[in-house]
């Protein structure tokens, strides 16, 4: 079956008004893809770093990285997913930002029938960022004490109740009192207003001045510093984001004379990569929300051809829990 899809794309790095709406073919599915049918499509941070050119993409592009939806066809050496079935994915290559497309299937995973198309589309990329955070960049365990910048965003309502569900004390920061309170009801220990607090005094306060055992920081260029600040000795500074603009270099100096300080850049595609890897991660989410422990949270829902506003409500920071584009 050929046909065509909506599909948001850019022919050059820019503002939200790069962005274009058009119709494009969408044919059948190769060897190890599947042609999936979107029901609806999810925002993220990476979108806009693509779209700004910060982090690039080859010119034009169709931009978006998750979606849920029902697959239509799958190709030869597709075992996990088959027509009809529900499905939901955080992945390359971008062009989730559409009606239907073609994709490689190893990371695109069943999506129970208990977690709706637009829950699948709006926890993908945030939980399996989440799942990677708490179970696979650094030991944590019950008693765990955790800075979470950014607590009332998609990723962060999700990391606050993953940390309740696993005894980890979670300390958040926030850019208001309203936005600490939702982090404070999805399960954080304590929010800070970075507007109203200096953060890396309160943190210090919150622990009888030993730091925290992690840090893990989406903002980038504001918070980094005073994130190293506020470690233990042999603390782990996971940097996972670039929100105010990316980290200034510094010295590895720094890192001993703070205390022997580990620090890490990761990536969620990396941690997907391996097709059984990204499904059992997956899995382990899925668990998480069938299971009532994680609640996803959308809170801004925007049609396909309003996603320049999607985009500028995300960048300026006018958004909490999740984002979802509907078609």
């Amino acid at each position: 079956m050929s046909r065509t899809a909506r599909t948001v794309v850019i022919e050059k790095h820019g503002g939200p008004e790069v962005l274009q709406l058009v119709e494009r073919p969408v044919g059948d599915p190769g060897p190890g893809e599947v042609r999936i049918a979107h029901k609806a499509c999810g925002l993220n941070f990476i979108d806009v770093y693509q779209r700004t050119g910060l982090y690039p993409l080859d010119l034009p592009a169709a931009l978006g990285l998750e979606a849920a939806g029902v697959i239509e066809a799958v190709g030869d050496g597709v075992d996990h997913l088959k027509p009809g079935d529900r499905a939901a994915y955080a992945s390359g290559p971008s062009g989730a930002y559409s009606e239907a497309r073609v994709m490689p299937a190893a990371q695109v995973c069943p999506l129970p029938d208990g977690i709706s198309f637009d829950e699948g589309a709006a926890m993908m990329l945030k939980g399996l960022t989440v799942q990677y955070l708490f179970a696979r960049t650094t030991p944590l365990r019950a008693g765990d004490t955790v800075l979470f910048h950014a607590a009332a965003g998609g990723v962060g309502l999700i990391a606050c109740q993953w940390a309740r569900s696993e005894g980890i004390t979670l300390i958040g920061t926030a850019g208001s009192d309203e936005k600490c309170q939702l982090a404070l009801d999805h399960g954080a220990a304590h929010c800070i207003n970075y507007q109203t607090e200096d953060f890396p005094a309160r943190v210090r306060d919150l622990t009888d001045g030993k730091g925290v055992d992690v840090v893990m920081d989406s903002i980038g260029k504001d918070t980094f510093q005073g994130s190293l600040g506020v470690l233990k000795p042999l603390g782990m500074m996971i940097s996972f984001g670039n929100a105010t603009g990316p980290v200034p270099p510094f010295s590895l100096a720094e890192l001993a004379q703070k205390g022997s300080l580990k620090i890490t850049r990761p990536t969620l595609f990396t941690h997907i990569a391996d097709h059984q890897t990204c499904q059992d991660m997956a899995q382990q989410l899925f668990g998480k929300v069938t299971a009532g422990d994680i609640k996803i949270r959308i809170d801004q829902r925007f049609p396909l051809d309003q996603v320049a506003q999607a985009h500028q409500a995300l960048e300026a920071r006018k958004t909490t829990g999740s984002t979802i584009l509907e078609l």
